[in-house]
């Protein structure tokens, strides 16, 4: 997997979330992030000076063969793939979408047993977010996998009496 940093532009959005939050007078007991280099950096500007804790099953979906595959020349399985998430399968030798909401529901459900206190930030990737979200609110029926989730978009929930909440975007 390519653990290319963070650029100038992402630095920005994520001051820009966390300027949103200490706007909102919030503070994170955890966080918890993918272990590439931009989501660490991104969960330490968003949340201060929390330390980072990195779990491999926030990782971005693991694109096999096509990782680092240019964006203007995909090939034709790989723009059929993201053209229609729903009904088009991961070409060979990628993750599938069923395996990322598996691993973002591992982590979850772990996240969620741990009967944790205060407010936690995760930072993971566009699709990793899509699987949480799909595992958060199993009604959807797949429609988060095509949904836009752009870099640092922000969701909230919370876990009461022991069950999650429906997500819902935070703007800033």
């Amino acid at each position: 997997m390519i653990d290319c940093p963070l650029n100038d532009e992402g630095r920005e959005q994520a001051a820009a979330v966390a300027s949103m939050f200490r706007g909102k007078g919030v503070s994170f007991s955890k966080v918890y992030s993918s272990p590439l280099v931009r989501a660490v950096e991104t969960a330490e500007i968003a949340s201060g000076t929390v330390t980072v804790i990195t779990d491999e099953r926030l990782l971005e979906m693991d694109y096999g063969p096509y990782e680092g595959a240019d964006l203007k020349n995909l090939p034709l399985e790989l723009k059929r793939f993201f053209s229609d998430f729903e009904n088009e399968p991961a070409p060979e030798g990628m993750e599938t979408l069923e395996s990322v909401k598996a691993r973002l529901g591992s982590f979850l459900e772990d996240l969620r047993t741990s009967s944790p206190e205060g407010d936690i930030l995760i930072t993971t990737h566009a699709i990793a977010l899509k699987g949480a979200l799909e595992y958060l609110m199993p009604d959807s029926h797949g429609i988060w996998w095509s949904r836009y989730v752009g870099n640092c978009d922000v969701y909230s929930f919370d876990i009461k009496d022991g069950s999650f909440t429906i997500p819902s975007p935070v703007l800033y």
